[in-house]
């Protein structure tokens, strides 16, 4: 047996803010261009976030870096060797001090990939002044679910995300 459940839905919702600047997350946690992947990949798992703005040293974004684009890179890119007997003679398993490495030991390959090699080199900016009606519009015609916000000389001052956004909606 199926139930039906009919809700009445108030049409009507408004969006709560005037600017940019009241929609936008101030001070983004952001990454360098010249970091290594795995450092862009533990900021993002420790802060939860899906994507980081990529900065320059002056502070303006010159990209961004989805988990997306990590995901790809590891889909291409081989993390890990193969097993110690794939590259070594068991002899030469043991540490300086002639101890020898347990069963099982792995060689992993170190990923030297800088995040400049990886990042989504486009930068959607909106300036704090804009309208949020105009923000919208522009993560809409873009279809992109985040925006920056930049200063007059363009360096990066906060974010805005779809969540963002859905955080000011109300009646």
């Amino acid at each position: 047996m199926t139930a039906t459940v009919n809700v009445k839905t108030r049409s009507g919702l408004a969006l709560r803010a005037e600017t940019a600047a009241d929609l936008m997350t101030p001070n983004p946690i952001s990454v360098e261009a010249n970091a290594f992947v795995a450092e862009a990949v533990a900021l993002l798992i420790d802060r939860g976030i899906s994507a980081a703005p990529v900065i320059d040293d002056a502070g303006r974004p010159i990209g961004v870096l989805s988990r997306s684009d990590i995901l790809v890179h590891d889909r291409d890119y081989a993390g890990h060797g193969g097993t110690d007997a794939d590259y070594y003679h068991r002899a030469e398993l043991t540490t300086r001090t002639g101890e020898s490495l347990p069963a099982g030991f792995q060689v992993e390959h170190v990923d030297r990939t800088m995040v400049r090699d990886l990042m989504t080199p486009a930068v959607f900016a909106v300036a704090p002044e804009s309208s949020a009606a105009e923000v919208v519009r522009e993560m809409l015609a873009l279809k992109v679910h985040r925006l920056f916000v930049v200063d007059a000389c363009g360096v990066l001052v906060g974010v805005i995300s779809a969540l963002d956004v859905l955080r000011h909606l109300g009646p």
